[in-house]
């Protein structure tokens, strides 16, 4: 029986910026990493250990001084060629002058989607992250809740196998944060997409994922990975349950060593 392909498979990377001058910095050092498909894994790690290094690194858009990177079997620069991969940003980016409808078309239209057919998926989508009746505002009459949800619903219009989030929701205030993640777990399930998500919220990292990686400080190097396993549908009652404070203890605890040990 043939061992199915990872999602993501991250073999001996590092990452220096600067290598040839006094600036040199090395961001990531030795890292190996597989996540499976359909799997939900967060980076966890103080201020500065690569967290977003290595989310850009699987994006191909830093490319690894050392090491492969590989997304679905490919090299990252051709997962990324063939648009295997959206990405959400802390900040939504979604274009002032276009409408919601319109900025979740954008990588339709950049695809060579026809008119009906953007028009069609970007109707379904807003439907997905329960916007439906927003398609013809522009982003700047929207929360910032609500142009997170247009983001996400942009990056996965395409129907990519994975999904790349760097802190999302880490501009929201605390109510509005537990209710989009409550929302994303709910829209990954629906789509089937695969996740890596860099966040700085021990809280966070616990709720949404099936594992968190903890890095070390710069240089960054994968120091431990936690099972989470608190089930596939999680609901509010999960932040409550005994499981979810002993998996968050594990996460803090490991971040507490990280610190330790620097």
């Amino acid at each position: 029986m043939l061992t199915p392909v990872p999602a993501i498979s991250i073999q001996g990377v590092g990452k220096t910026f600067n290598p040839d001058s006094d600036g040199r910095i090395v961001a990531l050092d030795g890292i190996d990493l597989d996540v499976d498909a359909q799997e939900f894994v967060s980076l966890i790690g103080p201020s500065g250990c690569g967290k977003s290094t290595l989310l850009r690194l699987i994006a191909d858009l830093v490319t690894p001084t050392a090491g492969i990177v590989e997304v679905f079997g490919k090299p990252a620069h051709q997962a990324r060629l063939d648009r295997d991969y959206g990405m959400v940003f802390q900040s939504a980016g979604l274009f002032s002058w276009r409408k919601v409808a319109r900025n979740i078309e954008l990588p339709l239209e950049l695809m060579g989607w026809s008119k009906a057919d953007r028009e069609a998926r970007s109707a379904e989508m807003l439907e997905l992250v329960q916007l439906p009746e927003f398609g013809n505002h522009y982003p700047w009459q929207l929360s910032g809740g609500m142009q997170q949800r247009v983001a996400i619903a942009r990056a996965l219009s395409f129907k990519p196998r994975l999904l790349l989030m760097d802190e999302p929701f880490g501009a929201l205030d605390e109510m509005t944060r537990e209710h989009m993640q409550n929302e994303l777990l709910e829209l990954v399930a629906e789509v089937g997409t695969t996740v890596v998500f860099v966040t700085h919220s021990v809280s966070e990292a616990t709720f949404l994922s099936d594992r968190v990686v903890v890095l070390s400080p710069r240089p960054g190097r994968i120091q431990e990975i936690i099972d989470v396993p608190l089930g596939d549908h999680r609901t509010e009652e999960t932040r409550e349950d005994e499981a979810y404070f002993k998996c968050a203890t594990e996460v803090r605890e490991a971040l507490r060593r990280v610190g330790a040990s620097s």
